[in-house]
């Protein structure tokens, strides 16, 4: 019996060794929790200086970044720079060029172009208004002659120096005195044979049919105020030179208006621009198209389009 008790008091151990089991396995709980504790500050450390490498890092990228879009941004002003001087160097070539390849084109015409003599030899007749007027369409038609692809080769016949069309034409045409074209005081009577002579007057009873460059085109110097009747048919019938009008009748039609106006009296230069235009299309229809200002009451025939057309 008393070995029983012995055995079993062996296997179960009194209550003061458990209590030293216990702070055994106590003491082992704050070993294994001082190094968790150990191992969590590392990683804190680690990733605190993880952290850090990475803003570093991003803060070298932003500047580096920085730097590169400063860079682009100055080499596109760069090019632009570039680009604006290249047009600016090239404008001004273009201007030098295009006034050499004009002036080139004049030369030509003064040399073997068509003839066309502008007559002012009736300037007395006109008021200061008038004369004021007739240089302002001579810069035009000489604007128009400048711009030309086949110009012609201009006269300005009768002008006197001492004469008020001269000084208006001073005054009001800059670079007058160096306008590609011959100005005299001489006629034009005393300048071509009178068989290369025609002579362009809205009475004529004979239309024009074309512009030939063996012949010389007289134009009137007079402004539409103060045309008298048949002036210019007279002066040419006189001298007994062939005459000829636009064909407006052939290739126009009177179109109706309020005040039932209609008028085949044009500036001079506006029969300019119809002989340079017909002389660049061969279509009168175009060309009266583009001269007759529609003010004039006329229009050009549809029929006239369709033989034009054909």
């Amino acid at each position: 019996m008393n070995e029983s008790v012995g055995i079993v008091e062996k296997q179960n151990p009194s209550f003061g060794d458990r209590g030293v089991h216990d702070e055994s396995v106590s003491d082992m709980i704050k070993f294994l929790s001082i190094d968790v504790d150990l191992i969590s500050g590392s990683s804190n450390r680690e990733e605190t200086l993880c952290s850090k490498n990475v803003m570093r890092k991003q803060r070298n990228w932003e500047r580096r970044l920085e730097a590169k879009k400063n860079k682009r941004k100055e080499e596109k002003q760069r090019r632009k720079q570039n680009r604006q001087d290249k047009v600016g160097v090239e404008s001004q070539l273009s201007k030098r060029v295009m006034k050499a390849i004009t002036r080139e084109r004049l030369e030509e015409a003064r040399a073997a172009g068509p003839r066309l003599c502008v007559d002012l030899s009736m300037s007395d007749c006109m008021s200061h208004k008038e004369i004021s007027r007739l240089a302002g369409q001579i810069r035009r038609l000489y604007g128009s002659n400048k711009k030309a692809v086949q110009p012609f080769h201009l006269f300005l016949t009768d002008m006197k120096e001492d004469s008020l069309l001269y000084k208006e034409c001073i005054r009001m045409n800059e670079g007058f005195l160096n306008y590609l074209m011959d100005i005299t005081e001489e006629s034009w009577i005393d300048l071509f044979p009178s068989h290369e002579v025609i002579y362009l007057t809205p009475d004529a009873s004979e239309a024009l049919e074309e512009v030939n460059g063996n012949k010389v085109y007289i134009l009137g110097g007079l402004v539409d105020e103060s045309i008298q009747k048949k002036r210019t048919y007279t002066r040419a019938k006189e001298l007994g030179v062939q005459m000829a009008r636009l064909p407006i009748d052939e290739y126009m039609m009177k179109r109706p208006n309020i005040k039932n106006f209609h008028s085949k009296i044009l500036a001079i230069n506006q029969v300019f621009e119809i002989l340079l235009t017909y002389g660049d299309t061969g279509s009168w229809s175009k060309a009266l198209r583009a001269g007759v200002p529609t003010g004039k009451g006329y229009i050009v025939s549809s029929e006239a389009e369709s033989n034009d057309d054909q």
